[in-house]
């Protein structure tokens, strides 16, 4: 017969386990906004070039065009993440992370849901597992976004956000460049319809808007995985040795 104790221990692994393996568990097609569903909006404008600063570097941004999207976040890479050799190589201190989104023509059949998603450093990948095949619209209601800023209260809301988040983005597709140990450009992508290298979206964001937050439940188990866990831990340190070996 399970203990108590061991019970606990069990059942609070499970449920932290269970709640990892599904952190990034994407809503329902039915839980997407309105606004998901539609198609970003731009505007070609090439705004005054400026400069900012970030990590004792000089970059020079040229807008090129005003953007504003709305998408659900399926994959996300963070430029300060361990393995990232290239962004701290090249001095990229204004590219703070990197957002896979995925909106349109994908929001509105549920087209995600068949879809597995992944960030390399640069880019966004997917594959497709449905049976129904897929469309151009539906490869071109997806991409990958380089979020730049130089301000901390908007870098720290970047990397606030999870893998499952619908949200808003505004500000202007840009060419951002320095010459800090190397002569470092980026350009932006202005269509939706290209792919491959070159296809990113490079945003410098003035307005970041979080309209849904992603599925809670997975943070809750393991929220109570872990206090059942530590319970069980705790109890079996007060344990008297002949219990713990019931």
């Amino acid at each position: 017969m399970i203990s108590p104790v061991r019970l606990l221990l069990i059942l609070g692994a499970g449920l932290l386990a269970f709640g990892w393996l599904k952190r990034e568990t994407l809503p329902a097609p039915v839980e997407l906004l309105p606004e998901v569903r539609t198609e970003p909006r731009q505007r070609l404008h090439k705004d005054t070039p400026f400069s900012v600063r970030a990590g004792e570097v000089d970059y020079r941004i040229e807008p090129v065009a005003d953007y504003d999207i709305t998408g659900l976040v399926v994959s996300r890479h963070d430029s300060d993440t361990f393995w990232d050799r290239f962004h701290s190589r090249y001095n990229d201190h204004l590219n703070i992370a990197d957002l896979c989104l995925v909106w349109g023509a994908n929001a509105s059949d549920g087209a995600y849901e068949h879809m597995a998603f992944w960030n390399g450093q640069w880019t966004c990948n997917f594959r497709y597992g449905g049976a129904a095949p897929i469309g151009p619209e539906h490869i071109r209601a997806l991409s990958n976004n380089h979020l730049l800023t130089e301000r901390s209260d908007i870098a720290e809301r970047i990397r606030g956000l999870r893998v499952g988040d619908q949200v808003r983005l505004r500000g202007q597709l840009a060419v951002y460049k320095h010459n800090v140990g190397l002569n470092y450009e980026r350009g932006t992508s202005l269509s939706r319809d290209d792919t491959g290298n070159g296809a990113c979206e490079t945003l410098f964001v003035s307005q970041l808007d979080l309209l849904r937050p992603a599925p809670a439940w997975p943070r809750w188990l393991q929220w109570l995985g872990a206090a059942l866990l530590a319970i069980g831990l705790v109890a079996w340190y007060k344990a008297p040795f002949a219990a713990r070996d019931e």
